[in-house]
């Protein structure tokens, strides 16, 4: 396993574990609350917050472990990497249309905040998904 291969599961596992604890997060908190009325800011900049520093830190501690594979990226990594992004966008453009369309809809704030997450982390989990496919069955062909 290259040493971008690993990066890619380190992003995919880092990306899911923390809508994971971003879901615990707000779904322990409704109790007898309506769910539109939980405090979702704080815990949802917490969480993007902790998974970019926990990619960061992870791809250091990698880079300690593997250091002569950590400079290494080649035409592959480069293709798979450039491969593994497009499919992912569609989930951007689909967050983008989807808070705008609330928006019009005046549609309350905790439902297009959650929304736009929603597609970030699906479009990781897809890009993620691409690039192990690619990197275990090679880039198919057209």
């Amino acid at each position: 396993m290259t040493f971008e291969e690993k990066n890619v599961w380190l992003n995919a596992g880092t990306t899911l574990g923390a809508f994971l604890v971003y879901l615990a997060v707000i779904l322990g908190r409704t109790g007898a609350v309506p769910l539109v009325e939980v405090a979702y800011i704080a815990p949802l900049l917490w969480v993007i917050g902790a998974s970019i520093a926990a990619v960061i830190f992870g791809n250091i501690l990698m880079a300690i472990i593997w250091p002569r594979e950590a400079c290494q990226k080649d035409v592959r990594d480069r293709e798979i990497e450039r491969f593994g992004d497009y499919p992912g966008q569609i989930f951007i453009i689909c967050g983008g249309v989807s808070a705008m369309i609330l928006a019009m809809l005046k549609v309350n704030h905790f439902w297009i905040a959650n929304a736009v997450y929603l597609c970030f982390v699906l479009s990781g989990l897809l890009s993620s998904a691409v690039k192990i496919y690619s990197y275990r069955r090679g880039i198919p062909s057209c």
